[in-house]
């Protein structure tokens, strides 16, 4: 397997794993993530999410160089991109916001481009192999 392919794999499994531990914080119920345990683990998340999807059509781009047919994959690419770059401004602004609540992140979580990629990811990931 390439080193791209390893890395879209990776990405998705940091992406998958942000969402269910957000599935979890917000249902605690919590006002905000400041002085608790579950906030440093929350802020971890955030940031892991934002380097996942940071740069990540690009990823995908190299990982199916030379998969046929060119003209679909750069299709999917192009929506792969649009989900990435909208579902990463949106953890930038809640990542950025003092005192996350749990609602905060169940509305993230809800955040249509933030599931759309990644069930383009699972996609990716069943096509490629």
């Amino acid at each position: 397997m390439s080193d791209a392919k390893t890395e879209v794999k990776q990405r998705i499994d940091t992406i998958e794993s942000s969402y269910e531990f957000f599935l979890a914080y917000a249902a605690q119920g919590r006002t905000t993530d400041e002085g608790a345990r579950a906030g440093a683990d929350l802020r971890d998340f955030l940031s892991k999410l934002e380097s996942a999807l940071d740069g990540l059509a690009d990823t995908v781009t190299e990982a199916v160089a030379g998969e046929e047919p060119q003209a679909s994959w750069q299709n999917l690419i192009a929506v792969v991109r649009r989900d990435a770059e909208a579902s990463l401004c949106a953890v930038r602004l809640v990542a950025a916001r003092q005192g996350i609540s749990s609602q905060l992140i169940d509305n993230l979580n809800a955040n249509m481009h933030l599931r759309a990629v990644l069930t383009d990811l699972f996609l990716v990931d069943e096509l490629v192999g």
